[in-house]
């Protein structure tokens, strides 16, 4: 659980600001100046301390909320060229289509699939 005693803000103003650099990636200037314009006034410092603060509160709450993805899933391989180069791209997919991970190698040999098993 977020704890948001002794903060002088509404909640939903420190996560709207807190998702809003971690997603967009603006620095904290740019963040004063779009809160600024949405009624908000806050200042760099105190957005600092904000995702200082709150962002591994919310990455430890978003991911006792993630949904488990199946139990069984099936290995996609294709060859494609990146870069130049063809490289072996490697996708584990559920039963729902979903890719829970990914991996490019060069090789197709039993190492490139232990590797890719064991992350």
């Amino acid at each position: 659980m977020i704890d948001f005693k002794s903060v002088h803000y509404p909640k939903p103003v420190i996560l709207h600001a807190v998702f809003f650099y971690l997603r967009y990636a603006v620095s904290y200037r740019d963040l004063e100046e779009i809160l600024a314009e949405r009624g908000v006034t806050v200042d760099h410092a105190t957005l600092n301390r904000w995702v200082v603060k709150f962002s591994p509160q919310i990455d430890d709450s978003a991911q006792a909320r993630k949904r488990p993805t199946a139990t069984t899933w099936r290995i996609d391989e294709t060859y494609i060229k990146v870069k130049g180069r063809w490289r072996y791209l490697d996708r584990a997919v559920d039963r729902d289509e979903k890719t829970p991970d990914f991996m490019l190698s060069e090789r197709r040999d039993l190492a490139a699939g232990r590797r890719f098993f064991r992350r």
